[in-house]
């Protein structure tokens, strides 16, 4: 059954969680070896000036990425809308970052990056905490990471969307997206999710909807509010099992919701969804601001040209990041903000991928 919408107001920012739809597994049930450990090193502060970004990172001390998220302190009052999100990316050492050929970029990868930048506005509250889902299996203990990018966009309120696609015979787990240049102050990832690279989806302009299983590929979604360009590029990160793993009896499954806002100006809104008792294990998850009906339409932007993400992370059900070393995590979390005007007809997405290898 879907359990009810629940909205709350906690320190002056209104939150919306849409509680995960769980449903009865059918058949015999089975094991399943996936086991998840969250990694953190907690909040750095900054970025400290404008049109820049601070790049932090966590590690996985065993196992390897599946996946991983972001979440950002917005600091206080007009200064909030000059804080957004530029990359949630995996990484092979916690500095370096797939930004060059595309394909297949690396294998075992075990650091997620959090990367924080700035438009015309900053604070001293402003920080950035990386989060790293850290996966083992007994199956799945090789993975994988497919980049693909987009020049642009260029335009002001236009959108980027690019795609990574997963090798034919290996399984989704996670994904990410970067933007550069960070001194294009109005350019930034507004959507981040799973999706397939199939006609029903629009090879990847579609996202996955709630219940759905198996995506093959991760859609990054460049957003670009005033109109600079200094060779601005969208990446997609799509993380994937490794090559030569029977996949047969591997499931990932899709959970997702979207609610309503933020819609007024310099406002914030968050969204939750979570995996069900039958799911399996969190192992990743997505995030957008968008124009709405991101599973049934090809992906549409925001009401406003300043509206920007502050966060995508595992969460507990009421939103809030999990600590460092969680092992239960079983929530995903979407932090969306609006710019310096009102945003109508503007949504948040959150995307949480579950997964079950049969073992």
């Amino acid at each position: 059954m879907r359990t009810g919408l629940v909205r709350r107001i906690a320190a002056g920012k209104t939150c919306v969680i849409a509680a995960a739809l769980v449903l009865a597994a059918p058949g015999v049930a089975h094991a399943n070896s996936v086991a998840v450990t969250v990694k953190t090193p907690g909040a750095t502060a900054g970025p400290a000036s404008t049109f820049s970004e601070i790049t932090t990172s966590a590690g996985c001390a065993g196992g390897l990425i599946s996946g991983g998220g972001v979440d950002q302190a917005i600091g206080t009052g007009t200064a909030s809308n000059g804080n957004k999100i530029n990359g949630s990316s995996p990484s092979p050492d916690g500095s370096t970052e797939y930004t060059g050929t595309t394909g297949v970029v690396g294998t075992d990868v075990t650091h997620w990056l959090g990367i924080g930048g700035s438009g015309g506005a900053v604070d001293a509250g402003f920080s950035t905490t990386p989060y790293a889902v850290c996966l083992n299996s007994s199956l799945i203990n090789h993975t994988q990471v497919v980049m693909n990018k987009l020049a642009g966009p260029t335009g002001s309120s236009t959108v980027g969307l690019v795609t990574a696609t997963c090798p034919a015979g290996t399984r989704l787990l996670g994904g990410g997206a970067r933007i550069t240049p960070a001194s294009v102050g109005s350019l930034k990832p507004i959507a981040s999710f799973p999706t397939f690279d199939d006609a029903a989806h629009d090879h990847g302009q579609k996202a996955a909807a709630d219940g759905e299983s198996d995506p093959d590929s991760w859609t990054a979604v460049g957003w670009n509010g005033g109109g600079g360009n200094s060779s601005n590029t969208t990446y997609a990160y799509a993380v994937c099992s490794g090559s030569g793993i029977n996949i047969g009896g591997v499931t990932v499954k899709v959970r997702f919701g979207e609610v309503s806002g933020p819609t007024a100006a310099t406002s914030g809104q968050s969204a939750t969804v979570g995996c069900g008792g039958n799911d399996g294990k969190l192992v990743g998850g997505g995030a957008a601001i968008s124009g709405g009906s991101v599973t049934t339409t090809d992906f549409t932007g925001p009401g406003s040209p300043g509206d920007h993400l502050n966060g995508s992370y595992p969460s507990d059900f009421g939103g809030t990041p999990v600590a460092d070393g969680t092992t239960g995590a079983a929530y995903w979390t979407a932090s969306t903000h609006t710019g310096g005007g009102s945003s109508p007809s503007t949504y948040s997405d959150v995307w949480a991928l579950c997964a079950d290898d049969g073992v």
